[in-house]
């Protein structure tokens, strides 16, 4: 599907008003010096101050040169366009640093950044901290164990500051799951310095398979990863950046052991429960896969390295990575019976080849990849070195490079329109919202302090605003952030902005966010309660100008002189537009009131938007 905004080419600017044509958009004006400065697309164009311009002036896709009078002689500007400079990008600093927040441990890698998205890892770091070793069914952190995570991150800070490397740190099941999560992630930000991204069981499978196509040369096999983490294990099929089928299931190590071997220690009948257990909750994932195609299965952590670190030693191998290594299904079922052979941990310690960190979690590893295996017809799995962390590095470097875009990145997007698919009856109707919320944003970016991040936002909660009408209609705006929030299809997404898409698209209708009364909202920061005020207000508007869901209004421009916002909506020819003008204009008072000035919807004909803004 096209994008809902397209940038302008130069044929386009003598182009008349044509919803087929490409249309042009004045993404933003400001002054600076003795000149005015005019953003289009990617280019500055310097303007002398003797042209006519108004003052923070935009107008949308469909309004183009032909019409914009007010703008006149930007079309000479545009033929010297090949010998203006193009603002310097900016300088990219030379490391980059991945934190990997696990139920077991906290792992730490940095690297050099190197040409064509390849990177140079230059140390890594690991500590034990085992996060998830706090209450029952790993819903609760710990206060010891909140202290070892923000100690070790600490250190993990110090390192990166060292190293000069900006830092992005995820967390995974057990601070997913946790509901004093805030705890934590408020103390790593103000005690260790590092901002910490929740992210869905989703979410983290992609961000694995981003990291083992690094390691592996399987970029264009159908691929079958898995990777037992402490609390979860993730498990995905897919074929080069492709992801077919991606699932996390609460079953880890580190879960396994606290419910089949308290302490580490295996006693009489826990293999068998543990076996038959594993398998009667991984039936759900065997169903769901059953004909999906790999050719190569690949296993990744802790987990499975330290089970090929055993069965390399029994086969006479003493290899210097374990990268690529071969591990047989049929071995798994040796494993679990070594590694019960020594009752407790102390005992397997002992054992050839075992990491003697692991030596009190490692049975539940060894059953639960014995018995995926069974299930889904491995043979053999290729050893993964690289994982999440190496992932959350490429998927950082892409961010840092990518932190300028006007649209939603092909996966965002494809995510998105996916979950459009599954639960909206009226996508036409999405997509008209999403493009006259858009051009509000460009109109109002400068005076709501707003920018690229908060629109690719907005284009999502736009979308799927209305996707709570799969549940019911009634209070279909609180099922939307339901769905929103739990969803599994929110690929590419951090877990603070899945949040903070539901939160606006739950506004979009109703009540005005409210920190005495609604309980999300009073969680998020100060910051972000603002962002999500500022776009819900947008999209309230927005929604109102398509009240009939028809797409009767062609465009819209908007107008900000310091003390009135003037939104000119120009109808499709022929179409009769008072309700949404109605709806629109009521439907203002909320950005009105956010923005301490008044705010006008008006209907004018597109020449008339045009000339009313010299």
């Amino acid at each position: 599907m096209p994008p809902l905004s397209m940038r302008t080419t130069r044929a386009g600017w003598s182009r008349s008003l044509d919803r087929s044509a490409d249309h042009t958009r004045v993404h933003s004006s400001s002054q600076a010096g003795g000149c005015v400065i005019i953003s289009i697309g990617d280019t500055m164009l310097p303007r002398t101050r003797s042209d006519p311009l108004p003052v923070t002036t935009r107008f949308g896709s469909g309004l183009t040169l032909h019409d914009v009078t007010a703008v006149h002689g930007l079309a000479a500007a545009f033929e010297r366009l090949e010998s203006t400079e193009r603002t310097a990008p900016m300088s990219e600093p030379d490391t980059i640093a991945a934190i990997d927040i696990g139920t077991n441990s906290i792992h730490m890698v940095v690297a050099r950044i190197a040409a064509n998205d390849r990177f140079e890892v230059i140390t890594r770091e690991k500590e034990m901290v085992r996060l998830g070793s706090g209450l029952p069914e790993m819903k609760h952190l710990d206060d010891a164990a909140i202290d070892r995570g923000v100690e070790a991150l600490r250190r993990c800070r110090t390192l990166a500051d060292a190293w000069g490397a900006p830092t992005f740190a995820v967390a995974t099941s057990a601070v997913r799951e946790a509901r004093n999560a805030a705890e934590f992630i408020e103390r790593a930000r103000d005690e260790a310095g590092v901002e910490v991204s929740v992210i869905s069981g989703r979410e983290e499978a992609r961000l694995i398979q981003l990291g083992v196509l690094q390691a592996l040369p399987v970029y264009d096999t159908d691929l079958l990863l898995v990777d037992v983490g402490g609390g979860s294990t993730e498990v995905l099929f897919g074929r080069g950046s492709e992801v077919r089928y991606a699932r996390s299931v609460k079953l880890g190590s580190l879960r396994l052991t606290r419910e089949f071997f308290p302490g580490g220690v295996v006693e009489e009948g826990s293999i068998r429960r543990c076996r038959d257990q594993v398998r009667a909750r991984l039936a759900t994932l065997a169903r769901e896969t059953e004909g999906l195609p790999f050719d190569v299965a690949v296993a990744s952590s802790g987990t499975a390295e330290s089970l090929a670190a055993m069965v390399a030693i029994r086969h006479g191998m003493s290899p210097q990575s374990l990268n690529g290594f071969r591990l047989p299904a049929a071995d798994l079922g040796w494993l679990v019976d070594q590694l019960a052979s020594a009752p407790s941990p102390e005992e397997r310690r002992e054992l050839p080849g075992i990491d003697a960190a692991r030596a009190d979690i490692l049975v539940g590893g060894a059953v639960l990849l014995e018995q995926i295996a069974d299930l889904l017809g491995v043979k053999e799995f290729q050893i993964s070195e690289y994982a999440l962390r190496e992932g959350v590095l490429l998927d950082g470097l892409h961010r840092m490079r990518g932190g300028s875009t006007h649209h939603l990145s092909e996966l965002r997007r494809a995510s998105v329109f996916h979950l459009v698919e599954l639960c909206d009856d009226d996508p036409d109707h999405a997509l008209q919202v999403a493009r006259l919320a858009l051009i509000l944003h460009d109109g109002l970016a400068g005076r709501l302090g707003i920018g690229d991040a908060e629109r690719e936002l907005l284009e999502a909660a736009a979308l799927l605003a209305n996707v709570g009408l799969f549940i019911s209609h009634s209070r279909h705006h609180k099922h939307s952030y339901y769905v929103i929030r739990n969803s599994e299809h929110m690929m590419g997404f951090t877990d603070r902005e899945i949040e903070l898409i539901a939160q606006v698209a739950r506004y979009h209708r109703r009540s005005v966010p409210s920190v005495e009364k609604h309980p999300e909202f009073a969680a998020l920061t100060v910051d972000d309660q603002r962002v999500v005020s500022v776009l819900a207000s947008l999209l309230r508007i927005a929604i109102g100008l398509d009240r009939n869901h028809d797409a009767s209004v062609s465009d819209i421009a908007v107008v900000d002189d310091g003390e009135v916002v003037r939104i000119m909506v120009v109808p499709e020819p022929g179409a009769q537009i008072e309700v949404e003008l109605a709806t629109g204009a009521e439907r203002s008072g909320y950005l009105a009131d956010l923005i301490g000035a008044a705010v006008e919807v008006t209907v004018v004909s597109a020449s008339a938007a045009a000339g009313g803004v010299s």
